[in-house]
């Protein structure tokens, strides 16, 4: 059969979503070699990462050494989904983006790097469940290719935050901070690392270097689900303080609550405590995918490692102790073992098995003879038979 290769990327339109926050996804039909076809989702943080690194490994080809050479596409990014135009030029800019991709020499258009981005992932097969508040908003590219902008979804209004200190970034993805800078969020990851941009500059930030200007608190933190999600620990770590727990790797635990800075609030056996969402896979799902983005980001730092932290707020934001998840977790796990019981019982016994055969009926003794009858009675009873009444 040969090696797999694409033969055509064709870009569908784009999805509003709302969970775990707003963002945005372009949907792709990709044609293989077999001509079966595929449809992915991506986030255009994503393809704007897989174009960085397709220009890092054929630099000869992206102008990295003679700008004359070049014949990898341009991926201008501007604007980052600052309103109804810029959405509407971007899928253009993404249909000839790929249309070039599919033209360049094999070496590019087969490379293993290309096609693991467009290959299928579990979350492209993942349908909108009914627990969902508000549905994906799906908006599709007009057959004649031509975008219209009534068929696009209006402004989109990124959040603003504030750096709470200096932050030095360790990879070229990555954006560096200043206290006080001033950034919009274009993307909030899970594992708490955030895509943001600032003027010319854009990169992914720490969630937990940044604060919401108008409150210390961060209004999208979802509450705690103490019936909790099982989830696998697909690299170890060894907790640095106290609120925190070590796991090694393959280890199965419940997530109770998914804040947004990246470190989730877990429950192993009846012990909780914070823990790297990074490092945890949902249980069932292939971990290929996690274990990239280990290797290209890591954990990020937590809020209370920052020094010199300068919030512009005059309180702290609202956190639940550990104590108090320990105590709602423990109080939700006995009400749960009670409620799988059969029923109430008595300490110290076994439950005996119940049966349909009904209880014997007690045995009637024998008549006494009328001796016995007579040693036994009263002696007003005797006077009585001896006189014959």
């Amino acid at each position: 059969m040969g090696d797999p290769f694409i033969r055509h990327i064709a870009l569908l339109g784009f999805e509003k979503r709302f969970v775990p926050s707003q963002h945005f996804v372009y949907m792709f039909l990709v044609k293989w070699q077999d001509l079966s076809e595929k449809v992915v989702y991506r986030r255009f943080t994503e393809i704007y990462e897989f174009h960085k690194t397709l220009k890092e490994m054929f630099p000869i080809e992206a102008g990295d050494i003679n700008p004359q050479n070049r014949i990898i596409p341009h991926l201008p990014a501007p604007r980052w989904f600052d309103g109804q135009r810029a959405a509407e030029s971007r899928q253009g800019t993404l249909t000839e983006y790929c249309n070039t991709l599919m033209g360049l020499p094999v070496k590019i258009s087969r490379c293993p790097h290309l096609l693991d981005f467009f290959k299928v992932r579990p979350d492209d097969l993942k349908l909108p469940t009914d627990s969902q508040v508000k549905k994906p908003e799906t908006y599709l590219m007009p057959k004649d290719g031509k975008t219209n902008a009534a068929d696009i979804t209006g402004p989109i209004i990124l959040q603003t935050y504030r750096a709470i200190a200096d932050y030095a970034k360790s990879s070229s993805t990555e954006m560096a901070l200043a206290t006080g800078d001033v950034v919009d969020v274009v993307e909030k990851g899970e594992s708490g690392w955030w895509f943001c941009q600032m003027k010319t500059k854009r990169g992914w930030v720490p969630a937990s270097y940044l604060e919401p200007l108008d409150s210390p608190d961060e209004a999208e933190d979802p509450e705690p689900n103490y019936a909790g999600e099982p989830y696998v620990t697909i690299k170890a770590y060894t907790a640095l303080l106290e609120d925190e727990l070590t796991l090694q790797e393959g280890e199965n635990i419940e997530v109770i609550h998914k804040l947004l800075d990246g470190w989730w609030v877990i429950r192993k056996d009846d012990v909780t405590g914070y823990f790297p969402s990074i490092y945890l896979q949902k249980a069932g799902q292939d971990i290929a995918q996690a274990q990239k983005q280990i290797k290209s980001r890591g954990a990020p730092p937590r809020r209370s490692s920052i020094r010199n932290a300068q919030s512009i707020h005059q309180r702290s934001r609202k956190r639940l102790t550990q104590d108090t998840y320990r105590r709602n977790s423990v109080r939700f796990l006995q009400q749960r073992r009670r409620q799988a019981r059969p029923g109430p019982q008595s300490a110290g016994t076994e439950e005996q098995p119940q049966t349909d055969s009904p209880r014997p009926q007690p045995a009637v003794p024998p008549r006494p003879s009328a001796d016995v009858i007579l040693h036994r009675c009263s002696e007003s009873t005797k006077r009585k038979l001896e006189s014959g009444v």
